[in-house]
């Protein structure tokens, strides 16, 4: 077919085209049978149950990963607060000491004090 081909050219090249493309289309059905078929379905159906047993697994892993992180932080923040009460009672216990510190010196200044007069 050349640059000026006829209207009827062209209708007939695409009449074969048509053709051809039928003739692949009844070709490619009638090779698989129902047999075949089947067979592909159920690899289809193995590859997709793989696929959402890898999900679930992934799902159920990043579900543990979720609740060892939550433990951690939970026994993180019993440490704190353990530590945080810890130092409150250390620090209580150090003021009192200088409570008593101080009232010794100034009872003995007093003390001091009347042995004077």
């Amino acid at each position: 077919m050349g640059f000026r081909a006829s209207f009827n050219d062209r209708m007939k090249a695409s009449q074969n085209a048509r053709k051809a493309m039928s003739e692949q289309f009844a070709a490619r059905s009638q090779a698989q049978d129902p047999a075949e078929l089947a067979q592909r379905r159920a690899a289809r159906e193995q590859v997709a149950a793989a696929r959402d047993e890898r999900r679930r697994a992934r799902e159920a892993q990043a579900l543990r990963e979720k609740t060892e992180q939550a433990e951690r932080a939970a026994a993180e923040a019993i440490e704190r607060e353990q530590l945080a009460a810890r130092e409150a009672a250390e620090s209580e216990a150090r003021q009192q000491a200088l409570l008593a510190e101080q009232k010794a010196a100034r009872d003995a200044r007093y003390a001091a004090r009347k042995a004077r007069r």
